[in-house]
């Protein structure tokens, strides 16, 4: 800004100075030796420079003022009488100053038109310099802010790391373990190399008894273990159809929940951890694109009914069919009124009731089918709600309900464990939670989950490559990390449960209804043979 100034000053300097050259110079030019001074109109003095010759007609009277009202330097000169010789050196001098001064004064006005240009130029320089200095204070302010914003997120993402290092220490000690495994394969290669050497020494008859001795053995230690009275069940009408599933041993001293002491016994497979998923079998294809099904894993003998609920909010109707083979070829089915909408799709039939959550609240409700009444309802304490901590494809799914061998269970996620997965174990009559367990997992990257004997399993998503890859075991308090294969034979899977009595999984993928067959691993001790 001392720039423009400065040239302003020099200018008006210059014209100042130009002034004084003029009322100086000029009256020498002219050879006039005579000044004045009177008052102009205005209030400014004039100085007033001129000859006076013995006869006034024939002298030359110039005037000249320092200033006039807007600054500007005002010469006037009065010629003499046109009588006198218009050759005179003295007049064409005197034309040629005037033609000068003339010049001059467009010239001075000309600068200073541009000094008054200058001087708008720079005011407004100044206020767009002060403008840029505010906008400088705001942006050291808004990076200072910024640094600090970067660095809280910085710490939080550091917080959310810090649990993954004992992760990463167990994931180091699978390393070594899957070493050990690869040492202990290449040991088994060069064994069944020997087997094979060694089976080719028998002939076909000598192997099909050594299988039957198997077989026979095999049924001894089932009949060990305490499973008496075989029995084959199927998925009612569903072994005609597509699935066949596998013999189940039970005992009737077994009970699904010790609580019920109004339910007859039932009758329950040994447990064991999840080793393998089938492939998808479709059922039907009907619905909208979120929903759930299921069976009633207490229901009595010969109770094959199928129970569906197509959408995952805002509805209230559930259809009942006769059985699954009704479900599978005709639409002829019995519906069911709740008194409230349910949300999501985490219900679950366990004894003729049906447990579910009401829609937009923390709320499980208990509805009995026979009396179309509310037999229980029950809040789940600080569990999140209405798309707060649901599965990752969201559908108001915060509170999914499920059962296993051991009984009813819900999963959710608490603020209290920063979403994360929480597990309790429910008591079907009054709804209380008997315990809790509190996990790592996140429960909005989980894409859904099962329970299977006390174990809580999670797939990594619900769309594309689809496995189950986190286990939570009940029983010691302790996860690991698996690797199981789950087929999405169409490309979101909005509903998983495990059905005990029939185990297999119900799953709602996209619109289709569909079951797996599952492989569980069940260690048998020597103690027990």
């Amino acid at each position: 800004m001392s720039v423009p100034l400065l040239k302003i000053g020099v200018v008006l300097s210059t014209m100042a100075m130009i002034t004084n050259w003029m009322s100086q110079t000029l009256p020498s030019l002219v050879g006039l030796n005579t000044t004045k001074l009177t008052a102009a109109q205005g209030g400014y003095p004039d100085r007033s420079i001129g000859v006076l010759p013995a006869n006034p007609e024939e002298s030359w009277q110039v005037y000249s003022s320092a200033q006039d009202s807007e600054g500007r330097c005002v010469c006037t000169v009065v010629a003499p009488q046109q009588t006198m010789c218009s050759r005179d050196a003295r007049t064409k001098q005197l034309r040629q100053l005037l033609e000068k001064v003339q010049n001059m004064t467009q010239s001075i006005q000309v600068l200073d038109q541009r000094t008054q240009r200058d001087l708008q130029y720079v005011v407004k320089m100044e206020d767009q310099l002060r403008g840029l200095e505010t906008k400088f204070r705001q942006v050291e302010e808004n990076h200072k802010q910024n640094i600090a914003k970067q660095y809280k997120a910085i710490k939080a993402k550091m917080a959310e790391l810090r649990p993954l290092i004992p992760v990463l220490e167990e994931y180091k000690a699978d390393a070594r373990l899957v070493q050990q495994f690869k040492e202990e394969v290449q040991n088994l290669t060069s064994s069944l190399s020997l087997l094979q050497q060694e089976m080719g020494a028998y002939d076909y008859d000598d192997l099909h008894s050594r299988v039957v001795s198997l077989e026979e053995r095999l049924r001894a230690c089932m009949q060990k273990l305490g499973h008496c009275g075989e029995k084959t069940t199927t998925l009612s009408d569903l072994a005609a159809h597509r699935l066949n599933v596998r013999h189940k041993y039970t005992d009737p001293s077994m009970r699904v929940d010790a609580g019920l002491s109004n339910i007859t016994a039932k009758k329950v497979m040994a447990c064991g951890k999840l080793t393998g998923i089938s492939d998808a079998i479709t059922i039907k294809t009907s619905g909208s694109r979120f929903g759930s099904w299921m069976t009633d894993p207490l229901a009595p003998e010969g109770d094959t009914r199928v129970w569906y609920m197509d959408g995952y909010h805002n509805n209230r109707f559930v259809r009942e069919y006769k059985s699954m083979a009704d479900f599978m070829t005709s639409d002829n089915f019995t519906s069911h009124r709740l008194p409230h909408p349910w949300s999501g799709t985490g219900q679950v039939v366990y004894n003729g009731s049906i447990y579910f959550n009401k829609f937009q609240s923390n709320m499980i409700i208990k509805f009995d089918f026979k009396t179309s009444t509310i037999s229980k309802s029950q809040r789940l304490d600080n569990s999140g709600y209405s798309n707060t901590y649901h599965y990752a494809w969201g559908g108001h799914s915060d509170i999914d309900l499920m059962v296993d061998e051991g009984g009813l269970w819900a999963i959710y996620a608490t603020n209290q464990n920063a979403g994360n997965i929480v597990i309790s174990k429910l008591h079907p009559l009054t709804l209380h939670i008997i315990q809790s367990w509190t996990t790592n997992h996140p429960r909005r990257s989980a894409g859904e989950s099962f329970m299977i004997c006390g174990t809580l399993y999670v797939t990594n998503g619900y769309s594309g490559g689809t496995k189950v890859y986190y286990a939570y075991q009940t029983n010691s308090s302790t996860y690991e990390y698996i690797d199981i294969v789950l087929q999405n034979k169409y490309s979101h899977i909005s509903m998983l449960d495990y059905n005990p009595r029939d185990r297999a999984l119900y799953a709602w993928n996209n619109g289709h209804q569909v079951l797996y067959n599952v492989t569980l691993f069940h260690v048998i001790r020597s103690e027990q043979l």
